[in-house]
């Protein structure tokens, strides 16, 4: 599960950079933002948990 976790945070940085690289200040960047943070949230408690 951690290396499927890892995988997906990869994929959204490199989403969130693109979407950066469209429009810094539009919607996209700041909901995919949300999404990376509950996922490093989730590998956090993952790492202090197991």
């Amino acid at each position: 599960m951690k290396n499927d976790l890892e995988r997906d945070i990869e994929e959204l940085r490199l989403s969130m950079y693109k979407a950066y690289q469209k429009e810094p200040d539009g919607p996209e960047v700041l909901k995919i933002s949300q999404a990376l943070d509950e996922m490093l949230n989730k590998v956090q408690w993952l790492k202090y948990n197991s």
